[in-house]
């Protein structure tokens, strides 16, 4: 009786994460066109430049060498013939610059790919230096790496997981940002956007069952609480997304007429880099006490409420150093180069960069911490024996 019950669960299950992945795919297609960017054709008169690969096939002239004081950065020039192997200017051999420094650039050798700008002036005649090493092959590479250890270490789980997580991105590239250059309420776009992945992703890791609908609902409290308190923080530094770093170019277009909303984007960034930690969290904590339930149905509410919140607190130390170490080490040459000035300490407690640092770091961590007991709560009502 019991099996087939458990059939009949699954059967269920299987059903409802199918209906829930086919409203998700028409919602994204929806949200898609309206947010879609205009096309514009561009039309390419007088002086223009253009991004194109190519191939170096021969070194003319080199001055480029290690430089001591700049922890062994090259300084120089080279002039290297290249033949282009995209755009207009395909299979032609042009005469390039390649400039560098510690901070730019990196010398080339023949057979070495590159990007470079190729200007083009209103007499036909057109010109070329390096903007970079060309750098798409070593990104598959990385990638591919990436990916067979995931799935050779995570087996089905690990490709659902990988499956989850270019959903993700496919979402804040097509949805989220698209959204927001039209104009779209920051704070509510992203909170929604990660509404959206988290029961997609849940859907795909494990189906609609009891378990993933526990971690779904504590996914949505942490973060809601997480935006909260960033908000609150907000208030009481007397900051937010215009003191961003990076900020001004955002600035600069809003200026010009695209109506992004840029006070937002401190505390939408905190629900954006709280998700995955809360995700992790919710999951963990449901899918435990899914396997105590299991070992002992007799189980009361209280009795699985204790035994995930023993789970949850072991779980908040690791979490909570995992999110404070990560923004630290996104900020880590800032911060060292802010230490090597020896700032007085009214200047620093003072300073935008450590009050946006704070707000960041402190609010996607109240978001991990305050997700335990919801998700442990919701799961022992969820999971209790008592009716």
């Amino acid at each position: 009786m019991r099996e087939k019950q458990s059939i009949r669960e699954r059967i269920l299950s299987q059903k409802w994460t199918v209906l829930l992945l086919l409203a998700a795919a028409a919602l994204f297609v929806i949200v898609r066109v309206q947010v879609a960017p205009e096309k514009n054709e561009a039309v390419l008169t007088g002086d223009y430049a253009e991004y194109d690969n190519g191939i170096i096939t021969e070194i003319l002239t080199d001055t480029t060498e290690a430089d001591p004081v700049a922890d062994g950065g090259y300084r120089g020039e080279q002039m290297m013939l290249v033949e282009v192997t995209t755009g207009q200017y395909a299979g032609e051999s042009l005469l390039v610059y390649n400039y560098v420094g510690p901070l730019y650039g990196v010398p080339l050798k023949v057979g070495d790919r590159c990007t470079m700008v190729i200007s083009t002036y209103a007499d036909g005649s057109h010109r070329a230096t390096v903007y970079e090493y060309e750098r798409q092959t070593p990104i598959l590479i990385v990638l591919g790496i990436f990916l067979v250890i995931t799935i050779l270490v995570g087996g089905k789980t690990g490709a659902k997981s990988l499956v989850g997580l270019l959903f993700t991105v496919l979402c804040v590239l097509l949805l989220l940002f698209p959204a927001l250059m039209k104009g779209a309420p920051t704070l509510l776009a992203t909170f929604l956007l990660c509404c959206y992945v988290a029961a997609v992703s849940f859907a795909i890791l494990g189906g609609v069952k009891k378990k993933t609908v526990c971690a779904f609902l504590g996914t949505v409290a942490g973060m809601a609480l997480a935006l909260l308190f960033a908000l609150l923080s907000q208030a009481l530094l007397k900051i937010d997304g215009l003191r961003s770093a990076d900020v001004e170019p955002l600035l600069q277009l809003r200026q010009t007429g695209t109506p992004i909303g840029l006070r937002g984007l401190l505390a939408a960034g905190v629900v954006l880099s709280a998700l995955g930690a809360v995700m992790d969290v919710a999951m963990s904590l449901s899918s435990a006490l899914s396997e105590v339930k299991a070992a002992d149905p007799t189980m009361g509410r209280g009795a699985l409420f204790r035994s995930g919140m023993n789970v949850g607190r072991d779980m908040v130390g690791t979490m909570t150093n995992t999110l404070i170490l990560a923004f630290l080490g996104s900020g880590l040459v800032l911060i060292l180069y802010i230490y090597s000035l020896s700032p007085s300490r009214h200047m620093l407690l003072s300073s935008s960069f450590l009050a946006t640092e704070l707000v960041s770091g402190l609010s996607s961590s109240i978001g991990v911490i305050l997700s335990v007991p919801i998700t442990v709560a919701i799961c022992a009502a969820a999971y209790g024996k008592n009716k």
